[in-house]
């Protein structure tokens, strides 16, 4: 994962403490070159996740906002659907290193062939990617290609490309829930280097991730689509942690970037449900 800085409240400026925080989340969940803000002491050191997830919501609609407009553009040039969708996923992947994916396919290689806690921790620290981990990929891949896909030929693209921020941001703040839930399954391992989300950091970003979800109601989508983005995106997390608490007895980085994955998937098809075929 990368590294960035964060921080809560410092400074005399009104909000500074926040943009703080989501400079530290842009940082540390993608590849943009995100510039040192006035007041940061350290833009390279490591995020503290006590505080820094309450920006989360909003870091995630700025990351997916290049995909967004590329599947205006590429809709726009009338490549179709497919074609669209493809290249959205694919920015959204530069954007930010493949980073949850490369969390996924980890996730997938050990869990499906290890035999024991130790063995599936020891398979998730290779860098490798093993069968488990490729058909992880592809799967994950398709359905978030097909879904943008099937959401481009039902609602437009305006309102596909809202949806596609939207679940992008949604699914950041469900990928907290084994950072809540779960202590780190190795004690000196990235997710316990961090920190752990308090009450008020977890609230505030669910607080806003709803506050979004309610802003994409002018975009065209469904009212009902729209409530079931957030609840199918959380129901994804919280059985994805808990298949981790039974398999490693905690979380790790891996565990987190496949909760964003699944959940962004289910919410994208929670959404497709409560659209009209």
């Amino acid at each position: 994962m990368h590294e960035g800085s964060g921080g809560s409240g410092e400074g005399d400026i009104p909000g500074i403490g926040l943009a703080h925080d989501l400079a530290a989340c842009l940082r540390f969940y993608s590849r943009l070159p995100v510039p040192r803000l006035p007041g940061e002491a350290d833009p390279h050191a490591t995020p503290d996740f006590r505080t820094v997830p309450r920006m989360l919501p909003v870091a995630g609609v700025l990351l997916a906002l290049p995909a967004g407009l590329m599947l205006l553009a590429a809709k726009g040039l009338g490549l179709g659907p497919f074609l669209a969708a493809t290249l959205a996923v694919a920015v959204a992947v530069l954007v930010t290193g493949a980073l949850h994916e490369d969390g996924l396919a980890d996730l997938a290689d050990g869990f499906g062939g290890g035999a024991t806690r130790e063995r599936r921790l020891e398979i998730m620290r290779d860098s490798r990617i093993g069968s488990y981990g490729g058909v992880a990929l592809v799967l994950t891949l398709s359905l978030r290609i097909g879904a943008l896909a099937t959401l481009l030929d039902r609602t437009g693209a305006v309102p596909a490309a809202a949806a596609l921020v939207l679940a992008a941001s949604l699914s950041r703040v469900a990928a907290l829930v084994p950072m809540v839930l779960l202590g780190p399954a190795r004690p000196g391992g990235a997710s316990a280097a961090v920190g752990r989300p308090g009450t008020a950091t977890v609230g505030i970003a669910a607080g806003t991730g709803l506050v979004l979800t309610l802003l994409a109601l002018p975009f065209g989508l469904p009212l009902g689509g729209l409530a079931l983005m957030p609840v199918l995106a959380l129901a994804a997390s919280l059985a994805l942690s808990a298949i981790a608490r039974a398999k490693i007895g905690g979380q790790t980085g891996d565990v987190i970037g496949g909760c964003q994955q699944v959940a962004e998937i289910a919410a994208l098809l929670g959404l497709i449900a409560g659209v009209p075929a």
